[in-house]
């Protein structure tokens, strides 16, 4: 005789809500309760994905973040759509880097943006300065009224940020992520969000990595396996309609 195998669900407080989202995931699904997630939308800037940002300019291969730009687009539509919070997070400093650290910081050392200036000085002032055209959010990316737009001066978005204080103000347990980099600012907000007792989720299609396809391999392994989950925007938007159907079917 068979028997039904049913499929293991995350739940934070334990309890199945009318109000949650179900989205399937790695390594189990996940439960979100609409009140408490948010779309955390990491640096999407054109430093990170456009031709002649930063990454591009440095010498990371940037060719491939169109259908990545166009997924973060579709995931911010099916937040809004149910009822997420939606946060944009930039990367960056001041037009002359005092928020860089200067030599006694280690990032001063390992940000490739503050290296790459420093071996050509004619990009002085273009990478990750507010103000710039690199430090901007991609056009097609643009906030809207009730979005949240935070600056962030290293990689995790918690560190020296007020991302941690607004979450707990409105009550948000779980955060999905989209972004570049994954395996550098995605990943350490990620790992940073852990520890703070925030469940992670990266839709892994509206993310792309720095450095070659390993690097993406490598992080998602790192984040399904000790850190989070992931999951994809195909997924989350089946998960908000299917989850709508069920709550017109209820009414």
């Amino acid at each position: 005789m068979s028997t039904l195998k049913t499929t293991p669900v995350v739940r934070c407080d334990g309890a199945a809500s009318d109000d949650e989202i179900v989205l399937p995931g790695r390594p189990e699904a996940i439960a979100l309760p609409r009140s408490q997630t948010a779309l955390i939308v990491v640096d999407m800037q054109n430093a990170y994905a456009s031709a002649g940002g930063y990454l591009d300019l440095a010498g990371f291969d940037v060719s491939a973040t169109g259908p990545v730009i166009e997924k973060t687009a579709r995931a911010i539509r099916a937040a809004r759509a149910a009822g997420l919070r939606v946060i944009f997070f930039q990367n960056g400093w001041d037009a002359d880097y005092v928020e860089a650290g200067g030599p006694g910081s280690p990032n001063w050392h390992k940000s490739n943006a503050l290296k790459t200036m420093r071996r050509q000085p004619e990009l002085n002032g273009q990478f990750l300065a507010r103000g710039t055209w690199d430090y901007a959010l991609v056009d097609t990316l643009t906030p809207q009224a009730g979005d949240i737009v935070l600056p962030k001066p290293r990689y995790s978005g918690f560190f020296n940020t007020a991302l941690d204080s607004m979450l707990r103000a409105r009550g948000i347990r779980h955060l999905l992520f989209t972004g570049i980099a994954t395996n550098v600012c995605v990943e350490s907000t990620l790992r940073d969000g852990f520890f703070l007792e925030y469940f992670g989720t990266v839709l892994e299609d509206a993310t792309y990595q720095a450095g070659p396809p390993a690097a993406q391999a490598a992080a998602l392994f790192n984040i399904e396996t000790f850190f989070g989950w992931v999951s994809s925007v195909e997924a989350l938007e089946s998960a908000c309609q299917h989850t709508d159907v069920e709550a017109t079917e209820t009414a």
